[in-house]
């Protein structure tokens, strides 16, 4: 069973401006989210969870300078995207 990524409108309109500002990366992105409904855990996205003030959230990578922030949800098979952008952007 694949898991459910859930858009917010925040995330969306983050996405939009990351996506404008890195047309390059557009393809990445894309197989970062289907890696991430597959396979949250699978090695390439190097999810982990994250520290401090940002504890309850998980990171994946979708290359060695971007990042997807997320709400990892393993009960309800649920991963609700929080936010997209460099290092320093997204912690």
């Amino acid at each position: 069973m694949n898991y459910s990524l859930i858009y917010t409108k925040s995330y969306n309109n983050k996405a939009k401006k990351f996506i404008k500002k890195h047309p390059d990366l557009i393809k990445q992105y894309e197989k970062t989210l289907k890696l991430l409904e597959l396979n949250p855990h699978h090695p390439s996205l190097r999810l982990h969870q994250l520290k401090g003030k940002l504890q309850d959230l998980h990171s994946v990578s979708i290359n060695i300078s971007y990042r997807i922030c997320l709400h990892l949800l393993i009960r309800e098979k649920e991963i609700i995207l929080v936010d997209i952008g460099s290092h320093n952007e997204v912690y």
